[in-house]
């Protein structure tokens, strides 16, 4: 991703998103999000390239800075929590679209934001449905939805997935945290007993 249409595009992707020249300079294109009208997507030409200012996790925003020379922190932004992405052609498609989706998250109050949170809530040593989940997340109809969005688990390390279950108690597909076995030796490392690829919920469940 070079060019200042290919972000636009993927920006606007997102539900509820526009775009927007606030400052009568057609050099700043934004893209915000519809009710809130936050930006989080700024993309400008500074210095022969496009730039694309997003917001970031404190956590993250170090290491997209040290990963990449073309992550710098945000230019006209509070650097604390923006970034300013170079589009030189030295950072893969895939993590320009990663940190976009990323400030999108952070700026709307999207069910894989709720979703997350709530999973971060299962105690090491229990487990919880996806029914619950989406219970947890305020919406007990979308548990479906917990099933896609820790699909796309952006944080293995800190969102721990692995202790979501189906309405029996059973595990996810062999593949899903790595390998034939994974979820289950994740579990069972924390206390929790899987026989036949299944947890007891009366036992174990919030």
């Amino acid at each position: 991703m070079t060019t200042r249409e290919e972000a636009l595009k993927y920006g606007l992707s997102f539900p509820g998103t526009y775009q927007e020249a606030p400052f009568h300079d057609d050099n700043w294109q934004l893209v915000r999000v519809r009710g809130n009208k936050k930006a989080f997507l700024w993309t400008y030409e500074r210095d022969g390239y496009i730039n694309l200012n997003v917001k970031v996790k404190p956590e993250w925003r170090d290491f997209w800075r040290r990963t990449y020379e073309a992550v710098i922190p945000g230019w006209h932004q509070n650097k604390e929590h923006w970034n300013t992405v170079i589009l030189d052609g030295t950072i893969p498609d895939e993590d320009v679209r990663r940190m976009i989706a990323e400030s999108y998250d952070l700026v709307t109050d999207s069910p894989s934001k709720r979703i997350y949170e709530a999973v971060k809530k299962i105690p090491k040593g229990s487990v919880a449905t996806y029914g619950r989940v989406a219970e947890m997340a305020g919406d007990k109809k979308m548990a479906r939805a917990v099933g896609n969005a820790l699909h796309k688990n952006p944080e293995p390390g800190v969102i721990p997935c692995h202790r979501v279950v189906n309405s029996k108690g059973e595990l996810a597909g062999e593949f899903a945290f790595g390998g034939a076995g994974a979820q289950a030796k994740l579990l069972m490392e924390e206390g929790v007993e899987v026989v036949d690829g299944k947890v007891d919920l009366k036992k174990y469940s919030i």
